[in-house]
């Protein structure tokens, strides 16, 4: 464990700078995007001119150079302080995010569950029993969801389960008359309402992860000790479930480290196509509003979601693979 803590420490080191890069070409780049705060306060306003606009840059402090905002921008943040919103309500960025993340991380969290739950096993039986029954059907399934598009998939199944046979509800987060149903009733409408979207975002990811499975636990079953399991006697089962699918899971545990970013950004069409109040949503409004302080917001804790789902996925390799404790596995 000395060696895992050894190579997380040096992780973290690493997650130091790059963060600091992503800040540095995030607040670049969204800087370069035409227009600018000022724009969609002035140019509706006809009594707004030049003058009203240059003491708006100067407010939010736009007239600025750019250093001089980031070094404020960064500043703040080793505050813990995101800023002022420029559009909108003008409130804490950080209240904004704060509001909408229990939706977007529970409907993205209870969708790995399911995505791990589905797509684990069917990946592990195709390879299992490759050429059989299974295995064929399971890949003409894997291929259709590959190629449903996931705002097809969601505007179809609001046309039927909405429109047709009115059983789920297909936009917003909670009923009319909320305020009045007991704590029961409003938690099982808001299931009711989450019940799409966590199905899309299930069905756009446990096709890939299953195929990840499968090609991964082909390539363990082939391993000399499987063959020597095997050939001892021991029983099927514990071939498979202690010797094969601890190594097998290996690039699942990559996998899961690179979809805790989609928190936010994969979250986009799925809240616009049901008009949920979350963080794609949140951050889309601010890019179209150019607002800055949001837009960096959001960047920041997709920044820490991708460094943190890296550090996550060593971390699972030290937990997966005895060999990366002892240190002799795979380094990264």
């Amino acid at each position: 464990m000395a060696h895992v803590f050894k190579r997380i420490l040096i992780k973290l080191l690493w997650v130091a700078v790059v963060f600091l890069g992503i800040t540095v070409i995030s607040f670049w780049v969204i800087h370069l995007a035409p227009g600018s705060p000022t724009d969609l306060q002035t140019t509706l306003n006809p009594e707004a001119g030049l003058e009203a606009r240059a003491q708006l840059e100067q407010l939010y402090g736009l007239d600025q150079p750019l250093h001089v905002q980031y070094a404020a921008w960064l500043g703040r943040l080793a505050r813990l302080d995101f800023g002022q919103s420029m559009s909108g309500d003008h409130r804490p960025v950080w209240d904004k995010i704060r509001e909408r993340l229990p939706l977007t991380f529970g409907m993205n969290v209870a969708s790995l569950v399911l995505t791990l739950l589905i797509a684990v096993p069917i990946g592990v039986a195709a390879a299992w029993w490759r050429g059989g029954a299974f295995d064929k059907i399971s890949t003409v399934v894997v291929f259709i969801g590959f190629a449903m598009p996931g705002f097809w998939l969601a505007l179809l199944l609001m046309l039927w389960l909405g429109i047709r046979w009115p059983v789920l509800p297909i936009s917003g987060l909670m009923s009319m008359g909320f305020d009045d149903m007991s704590p029961l009733q409003k938690a099982w409408d808001v299931a009711r309402h989450l019940i799409l979207p966590v199905f899309i975002y299930t069905s756009g990811s446990w096709a890939g992860m299953s195929r990840f499975m499968r090609s991964s636990m082909l390539e363990v079953l082939r391993q000399d000790y499987i063959m020597t399991a095997r050939a001892k006697g021991l029983p099927s089962r514990t071939v498979l479930f202690k010797h094969a699918l601890r190594n097998a899971l290996m690039p699942v545990i990559t996998i899961l480290g690179l979809s805790v970013p989609a928190l936010i950004g994969g979250s986009v069409i799925i809240e616009s196509i049901f008009a949920l109040p979350g963080l794609g949503q949140l951050f889309y409004q601010a890019v179209m509003a150019r607002d800055y302080p949001l837009i960096m917001g959001s960047l920041v804790l997709g920044a820490v979601l991708t460094l943190a789902g890296n550090l996550l996925a060593d971390v699972g390799y030290g937990l997966a693979d005895p060999r990366i404790r002892a240190g002799q596995g795979r380094q990264r």
